[in-house]
């Protein structure tokens, strides 16, 4: 699958909340606090991210949005991904890696020791690429979240 990767840009906001909120109330059955919860990520970077150490970034083949991952500051030497999402039918097809590629390397560029991120065992593609991408999984506690049981996991690479 031909596919580019661009900087996320404020008009790609409601598609991201959008697919967050409906990927994942049809397949973990997420309620209706996800979508927020994304929205809140989305306009906090978008009215105070600095550019020198933060970005964010939508993989895509032509007008079709195929997914996004960011990189934000956790504390001077922490990157944190946030947002991380592929769209099913780019699944499996190499964007899922590229994002990631973009977004540890940027992370390193911009000085940071190391990067961690905050996810959900449920989503064990995700960890299988995180693991393959050298980050280890260094907590997991169960949860109920968004309406549902769910193990919460961070996961941490250093740089």
């Amino acid at each position: 699958m031909e596919f580019a990767l661009r900087p996320f840009v404020a008009d790609d906001a409601d598609w991201l909340v959008e697919q967050h909120a409906t990927h994942y109330a049809q397949a973990e059955g997420f309620d209706d606090s996800f979508g927020p919860l994304v929205r809140s990520i989305i306009d906090g970077f978008l009215t105070a991210h600095d550019e020198t150490c933060e970005a964010g970034w939508i993989a895509h083949r032509a007008d079709q949005r195929l997914g996004s991952i960011f990189c934000v500051c956790k504390d001077d030497s922490t990157a944190k991904l946030r947002l991380f999402y592929v769209v099913d039918e780019a699944r499996g097809t190499g964007v899922a890696q590229a994002l990631l590629d973009q977004c540890l390397g940027f992370a390193r560029g911009a000085g940071y020791a190391g990067l961690t991120l905050w996810t959900h065992e449920s989503h064990a593609a995700a960890g299988r690429i995180y693991a393959r991408n050298g980050l280890s999984r260094t907590h997991a506690v169960p949860v109920h979240s968004f309406g549902v049981d769910l193990v919460e996991e961070t996961w941490q690479i250093a740089f």
